[in-house]
């Protein structure tokens, strides 16, 4: 089968697409024909070498769309969760490190996290859903309890995680304030339907743009950490909440003041359980939720696609076409 494989660290340019023999099925596992997969920020950290537990040669990839036993499904990317919802085993693994993952035309994976497609949704659109949908599941409703009538502030907007929190708070009518430094992306935001949109480049002090707009906000999201988890904590109104899901701009310099004094809350959260996953999946089909693509690409053309997500220019999941 066809497959992008990485053998060195060194970036996207490392990655070969490379002829290698079909997976077979342990016990407990099915091989899945792969039509669509997704890339997300880990596989470029992955061939940084910014990943921990890197096993070379690998076949990258987390997410994906395709069929099994004859039916549309889609994966749960998330392997070996563990008995406690609230929090993932030291033991569970993400597909494409240290196992191999979907940039592939087939893929072996565990027979519980295979899921039938949402009967809405497109191969490619399927795809873009599992690991950035569940996240944001679980940062909005699990650990956020987000409901309809709130706002929500969502920063950095365009990411694949962030752009499925937008959908979902809109879906079950919340407020959604976000920010991005592109122009671009805030309008495409606004047509998904966000109320409020600032752009933290030319607004240093968007934290006080959004407290002119809308107030104090019920729940942040971030991902970004340093500057931008700081200056979430300073608009969220008391007794709110506060979600992170990483922490690509470093860690953060943060006062203690105003965390206790508002009886903030913050939660710490990454991927999702099995039991967020089939919740998302139920979601996402009672609303009809569609995942904003920014583009799809040939697998061939990986380095390509890879290098517009390393480069924060996509809006929405970048998604690959599998040869069959």
């Amino acid at each position: 089968m066809q497959a992008a494989r990485l053998r060195e660290i060194g970036g996207p340019s490392k990655l070969r697409i490379e002829d290698v023999p079909e997976p077979e099925a342990a016990e407990g596992q099915t091989v899945v024909r792969v039509r669509a997969a997704a890339l997300n920020h880990r596989d470029a950290f992955i061939t940084q070498g910014l990943y921990p537990n890197i096993v070379l040669p690998r076949i990258l990839g987390s997410d994906c769309s395709g069929e099994a036993g004859g039916r549309d499904i889609v994966v749960d990317p998330t392997i070996g969760w563990g008995a406690d919802e609230r929090v993932w085993s030291p033991d569970a693994t993400i597909l494409g490190m240290p196992a191999d993952g979907t940039f592939a035309q087939f893929v072996a994976v565990p027979n519980q996290n295979i899921h039938a497609k949402p009967d809405h949704l497109s191969v490619e659109e399927a795809a873009a859903l599992p690991l950035g949908g569940v996240t944001a599941y679980r940062a909005a409703f699990v650990c956020g309890g987000l409901q309809a009538g709130e706002t929500v502030l969502i920063t950095g907007v365009g990411g694949g995680v962030q752009t499925f929190a937008l959908l979902y708070a809109k879906a079950i009518g919340a407020h959604a304030v976000v920010t991005s430094a592109r122009d671009g992306k805030l309008e495409r935001a606004k047509a998904l339907g966000a109320d409020v949109a600032i752009n933290y480049a030319t607004t240093p002090d968007w934290h006080k743009a959004v407290r002119a707009a809308v107030g104090a906000v019920d729940l942040a999201i971030d991902s970004a950490g340093g500057d931008s988890f700081a200056k979430a904590l300073t608009v969220v109104k008391p007794g709110g909440r506060v979600v992170t899901y990483g922490g690509t701009t470093g860690d953060a310099t943060i006062k203690m003041f105003p965390i206790f004094w508002n009886q903030l809350s913050i939660f710490g959260t990454s991927m999702g359980s099995p039991g967020d996953f089939a919740a998302m999946l139920d979601f996402v089909s009672k609303h009809r939720i569609k995942p904003a693509i920014d583009r799809v690409y040939e697998l061939a053309e990986i380095e390509s696609a890879m290098q517009r997500m390393d480069d924060a220019l996509q809006f929405g999941k970048i998604v690959l076409r599998i040869p069959q």
